[in-house]
């Protein structure tokens, strides 16, 4: 699989597309349109990739940062954009894609339009319901991947454990032998007498 799904729903996976935000150059894995026909299949949207040309792409990209903007206001509890909550909804309004029985088993063809609808409605659904207390950003500080924490207690750090989780544990644990190491250092110096 290319892509990764640590946010827990497409709403949040899709602006996840963008990593690492934070840095000066965020690596894009929507990268051409055969990436985004692959997303809608591995998010389970749909059973095959989606045919998707340079114009579906840059529809997708327009819509992952409206729903982006829209994620971030959630969180902070600030007033959505009001672009950005134009499109999520104008999205919304179109047809998803529609599962269907055949000899084979189940079949799920979509164009892109209803793969970004069903994406759309998911938004709608995520940030009108119960979820929203639960969205947090990774604890690792380059990741930016939003994620719902449902774990007990809400103390889920990190999007994923690979790789976040283990990159932050890992290096926690370094600094806790480096530190330990200095100690032991000082205590086995050199003693005047």
């Amino acid at each position: 699989m290319r892509h990764a799904f640590p946010g827990g729903t497409p709403a949040l996976d899709f602006p996840g597309t963008l990593r690492f935000r934070h840095r000066t150059e965020p690596r894009e894995d929507l990268d051409s349109p055969a990436s985004l026909g692959a997303w809608f299949r591995e998010a389970g949207i749909t059973v095959d990739d989606v045919p998707a040309g340079p114009a579906d792409l840059r529809e997708a990209l327009t819509l992952r940062e409206a729903v982006h903007q829209l994620v971030r206001a959630a969180m902070a509890g600030e007033e959505y954009d009001r672009e950005a909550l134009a499109l999520v909804n104008e999205y919304a309004r179109k047809s998803t894609p529609v599962p269907q029985l055949t000899p084979g088993g189940r079949q799920v063809e979509a164009t892109v339009e209803q793969g970004l609808a069903y994406v759309a409605r998911d938004v709608v659904l995520t940030l009108s319901g119960p979820d929203v207390p639960l969205l947090k950003e990774c604890g690792n500080p380059e990741c930016s991947q939003i994620f719902v924490d449902r774990s007990r207690g809400a103390r889920r750090e990190w999007c994923a454990m690979d790789p976040c989780g283990n990159k932050i544990k890992a290096a926690a644990y370094r600094a806790r032998k480096r530190a330990n190491g200095l100690l032991a250092a000082r205590r086995s110096g050199p003693r005047s007498a």
